[in-house]
């Protein structure tokens, strides 16, 4: 079981309706689960290393190495270690501190995320080591998911690991999309945006990712070893866009608008021999879910994989589809379910307390609470495992909910307003704990209405 709290989830409230979005999620994370896709994708047949339609005679390869950073980095690896064992020469990845066990033959690093640090930097270095020893004849196979922009952090010349902690912090509060924040990102560093991939010539490169990412773009997934369609121009804009320009460090603006274009990201391969799979994605988790809420007797729909917003706003609106199913039966008939993917977010203001806990999908789930209508229900998930910067996944919600902290005296709007929703969703019991998933595709939705 993906949600390691269920029996307090279920304990209370529309429990028929809570135990279908339990059972939802779990089969949704079981779908995307990348230990098993890597499994379906790699094999090894006495001496030839498939990968899809591709084969390696490795009787005639050379070294094999592993290397990647990402919150899905881990199964990925594990599945890789199981096929080869000591057929890999070198490997390393980075994790997330929550990710507390290791490999035989790969070096587990454990950093910092979503603000990188000195561990990451030292892992950073690490792979870089790797990747410079590539020869014609070696293989390298990339795991570089979701997260790996934080969890290895390679500052480029003149620029200092404080200046990137600097500019990610603002960048996480200023309700910039993913794309944009990634767009800064790969041209403050050394490795990011195909740098990675160009210290790796001669050798042959095959990027095993999962998206984290509305449309799964290889350079804003993967972007240490794909071309990228950003520029310095981009990151200039994004900056001044959200009016963070004159609050990033000088070095940075220095840097951002003095380069050069050799200095550019990767924008083809040319003779780089680069081979990209993505084993799972957003869209693979919200078909599973739909069939399996179809197979329970709801009139099921995917309402889209493509969920953007500020949570909040997003909140209301979803409430009103389950009111309008509630009352006229559209646009599905009850019992009803709907099901959603892509990535809300949250936008802080300077009034904001340093104190406050949530995340997109915690506030989400409150926003929805304030105003379901009866006999709904609906859960709300990073499907991570870590939703913003807490140790929850998400929440699940219900008509009761609003009620219940009434008779509790929590007033859910002040926390929703105050962005701070972790403590009184604890309160409630309506947090939702699953640890890491090593299942990285962005967050996932479901209402459902009888």
């Amino acid at each position: 079981m993906y949600v390691k709290n269920a029996d307090e989830l279920l304990s209370h409230g529309e429990t028929d309706l809570r135990r279908a979005l339990i059972d939802a999620v779990e089969c949704a994370l079981e779908n995307v689960d990348p230990y098993r896709l890597t499994k379906q994708l790699v094999r090894l047949n006495g001496d030839i290393l498939e990968v899809r339609e591709l084969q390696f005679d490795l009787r005639r390869t050379g070294k094999i190495y592993v290397v990647g950073a990402g919150k899905a980095s881990f199964p990925v690896a594990k599945a890789l270690e199981e096929i080869l064992g000591s057929r890999i020469s070198d490997g390393l990845i980075t994790v997330k501190d929550d990710e507390t066990r290791n490999l035989s033959r790969i070096k587990v690093r454990r950093a910092g995320h979503p603000v990188p640090n000195e561990a990451g930097f030292s892992a950073a270095q690490e792979i870089v080591k790797i990747a410079s020893a590539a020869r014609q004849e070696d293989l390298y196979l990339t795991v570089f998911t979701g997260g790996c922009s934080a969890l290895m952090p390679y500052p480029a010349e003149g620029l200092s690991l404080e200046d990137k902690r600097q500019v990610t912090r603002l960048l996480l509060t200023c309700g910039a999309t993913i794309r944009e924040i990634n767009a800064v990102r790969k041209h403050l560093s050394l490795t990011k945006g195909g740098r990675l991939a160009k210290m790796m010539v001669p050798a042959t490169i095959v990027n095993l990712t999962v998206s984290d990412v509305i449309g799964d773009p290889l350079d804003y997934i993967t972007d240490p070893t794909v071309i990228d369609s950003s520029r310095f121009e981009d990151a200039v804009y994004t900056l001044k866009k959200y009016d963070l320009w004159n609050l990033v460090p000088e070095s940075v603006r220095r840097h951002l608008t003095e380069a050069s274009p050799e200095n550019e990201t990767l924008k083809e391969y040319g003779d780089l021999r680069v081979h990209n799979f993505i084993i799972a994605n957003n869209v693979m988790a919200a078909e599973a879910a739909h069939e399996r809420l179809q197979s329970q007797g709801f009139n099921s729909q995917i309402l889209t994989t493509s969920l953007e917003g500020e949570s909040r706003e997003v909140g209301y609106v979803l409430a009103s589809i389950l009111t309008e199913t509630s009352l006229h039966n559209r646009p599905l008939k009850k019992p009803a379910a709907f099901v959603l993917a892509g990535e809300t977010l949250v936008k802080l203001d300077a009034n904001t307390r340093d104190d406050v806990a949530g995340g997109p999908s915690q506030e989400l789930a409150v926003a929805v609470a304030l105003r379901i209508p009866e006999y709904a229900a609906g859960i709300f998930l990073d499907t991570d495992g870590s939703d913003g910067p807490t140790d929850y996944a998400g929440a699940l919600v219900d008509s009761k909910t609003l009620g219940a902290a009434e008779k509790m005296n929590i007033d859910l709007y002040t926390s929703l307003k105050d962005h701070n929703v972790t403590q009184v969703l604890k309160e409630l019991g309506d947090v939702i704990v699953t640890g890491a998933t090593g299942a990285n595709v962005m967050d996932l939705t479901i209402l459902v209405c009888k």
